[in-house]
């Protein structure tokens, strides 16, 4: 877990680099305005998961007929397909104010502790302007297709007059077939530096071998197909109370990419939670659990569950993550944060509620 700081919000805003709860921290102090009370909420944890789905489609060339005749390719497209898989599942955590746990701590008359809140009143941390940047997952990021080869410039640039005036398929493949070879060769005399007109320099020559690569490339696909290629990107979210057994959380269809887990035109998308430890609160050197401290600074004790994302029998992602409502709220004693010699400072993870990192304030 990262920490920033809260000061710095203004450049933070600029740049786009600090966490959501540092953008919209608020800085709350215990002062005569408010009877030296802080109100404040603790988070539930709820689930992000971010699916990534790859789209191919495939479509026939006009000449796939033609292909083993004129190419000796016995296996080109013949009729179009559209098919889906994915390709990932990311899996994180954000914190939700939870308003059934909701507390106010009052601190003594003269002293000066302060708390930094979120947007949603989740504490972030006491006596420092440090907060923890949320550990976010590099997460996918959607693509279009790349044009295919009879979707360039290129496509038009093989099709000869000859061609356009043809009524007979037969005779346009045949016609198709004689440009390829006639431009293999082309590319052949080129290399070997056979051809009549050699181009003036390197620069020129690449620029040429580029163009008929692209125009050989065309004429390919007018017999054997093409193949486009996209990913789609989705987040779906959850708050979870319980255990949960394989839910459908979204569908990957093939027409559609990701959509949601009501749409039966794709196949569904599984998650499942299992809660693998329940948070407990402290106890003394008799295991005797630890009483609440008296007007204390509530925090959670989170507890932690397994989270699986499964598609087509196989399991994209298999996490443990601490989560606030599987454990318990215990707290800390107020005069801490205001000790005259030894005030201390703490820094809580806000979508857990727990405990990242305390110390001696400055």
């Amino acid at each position: 877990m990262k920490f920033i700081s809260l000061a710095a919000l203004t450049f933070a805003l600029a740049t786009g680099t600090a966490a959501l709860q540092a953008q919209t921290a608020t800085r709350l102090a215990a002062t005569k305005a408010n009877n030296f009370a802080m109100v404040y909420t603790l988070p539930s944890t709820g689930l992000s998961i971010t699916l990534e789905a790859e789209i191919t489609v495939k479509k026939p060339g006009e000449f796939y007929n033609y292909a083993k005749k004129y190419l000796n390719i016995s296996d080109p497209i013949t009729r179009e397909t559209c098919s889906a898989t994915l390709r990932s599942a990311v899996v994180s955590t954000y914190g939700v104010a939870n308003d059934k746990e909701r507390y106010a701590v009052t601190f003594k008359n003269g002293t000066s502790p302060y708390m930094m809140l979120s947007a949603e009143n989740i504490p972030l941390s006491i006596n420092t302007e440090k907060a923890a940047e949320a550990d976010q997952p590099e997460l996918p990021v959607a693509h279009d297709a790349d044009p295919t080869p009879l979707e360039t410039p290129a496509a038009t640039q093989v099709v000869s007059e000859e061609m356009l005036q043809s009524q007979s398929t037969a005779k346009r493949a045949e016609l198709a077939a004689q440009a390829l070879y006639a431009l293999r060769q082309t590319r052949a005399d080129l290399i070997s530096g056979q051809a009549e007109q050699m181009p003036p320099d390197g620069k020129s020559l690449q620029l040429m071998l580029d163009n008929l690569e692209a125009q050989e490339k065309a004429l390919m696909a007018m017999f054997v197909g093409t193949t486009a290629v996209r990913t789609d990107v989705a987040t779906f979210r959850l708050m979870p109370d319980d255990d949960i057994d394989n839910k459908v959380i979204a569908r990957i269809s093939p027409v559609d990419g990701i959509v949601g887990a009501s749409d039966l035109s794709g196949a569904p998308v599984y998650l499942s939670l299992k809660v693998t430890q329940r948070g407990e609160m402290p106890v003394n050197e008799k295991g005797q659990e630890l009483p609440f401290p008296r007007n204390g600074v509530a925090y959670c004790i989170p507890g932690e569950a397994e989270v699986t994302v499964k598609y087509d029998g196989q399991t994209y992602a298999d996490v443990q993550e601490p989560m606030a409502q599987f454990g318990v709220v215990y707290g800390l004693a107020p005069n801490s944060f205001t000790d005259k010699k030894a005030p201390i400072y703490v820094v809580f993870d806000p979508a857990t509620g727990a405990i990242l990192e305390q110390g001696p304030a400055e």
